[in-house]
């Protein structure tokens, strides 16, 4: 293989994407190649930081609440009245089987909204993991193209953010770790920097994570991160928490 074409294998190393002979072709190359050495590097340090995102916590299963609060509940005793009582005894007990019926029914109703409430609950947390992992498996594919480059920054405040871009696939992508949670009615927003003019790259849901920014990179220059009302804004209406240019 060329040193050329080793030039071009940085994201694939990081990523453990190559082949046995190719990784070891490739570990002599870095021993001699201080570029290709500090995009390892970078590259490492920005997967590392993909795969800290958080799934959605599913809530606890249904059949285990039952089972515990089986255990609390006292069985009533066996019925040895005699089978021909007086009128007013009669009548309360032929209803104990009556109440006894409804309250079991109201039981199962109850139970069941609840076991719905959680089974809706578990599926929004499939669907968040799911559009978790598709994101990660798209910036991870945006790691290992040839022309792959990463810049990381400082975010005013607290926290890190990294963007990594492919010219080959125009496309870029945002990952953040350690920013502070915002308050209610705001969500952090991403822009292309297009030389000056700001153009909306997509919502960051959570202050930690990743987002395949929305959009061709075309003439963009770099990527921006402000605060804005929930629902992203159509220009930035702050000065940016930080500013990756693409070099």
């Amino acid at each position: 293989m060329s040193a050329a074409d080793l030039h071009t294998l940085t994201g694939a190393y990081a990523a453990h994407a190559l082949e046995p002979d190719e990784r070891a072709e490739f570990d002599l190359h870095l021993e001699r190649c201080a570029a290709c050495t500090q995009e390892v590097a970078e590259f490492t340090a920005t997967l590392a930081r993909l795969g800290s995102a958080q799934a959605v916590p599913v809530a606890p299963e249904f059949k285990q609440r039952v089972m515990d609060a089986l255990e609390t509940v006292r069985q009533d005793p066996p019925d040895t009245a005699p089978l021909s009582p007086g009128p007013r005894t009669g009548t309360a007990r032929r209803a104990l089987p009556r109440l006894a019926l409804a309250a079991c029914l109201a039981l199962a109703v109850g139970a069941g909204g609840l076991a719905l409430q959680q089974h809706h609950q578990a599926d929004r947390a499939r669907a968040a993991a799911t559009a978790l992992q598709r994101q990660q498996d798209r910036i991870a594919a945006l790691l290992t193209a040839p022309d792959a480059r990463t810049t990381s920054g400082k975010v005013t405040g607290s926290g890190a953010a990294t963007v990594v871009w492919s010219h080959s696939q125009d496309r870029a992508g945002f990952l953040a770790s350690g920013m502070p949670p915002l308050t209610e009615g705001t969500t952090y927003q991403l822009w292309f920097d297009d030389g000056g003019t700001m153009r909306p790259a997509g919502l960051l849901p959570t202050a930690s994570g990743a987002l395949m920014l929305s959009g061709a990179l075309t003439s963009a220059s770099g990527v921006g991160l402000t605060v804005e009302p929930a629902g992203g804004s159509p220009q930035p209406t702050g000065t940016p928490l930080v500013l990756l240019a693409f070099g």
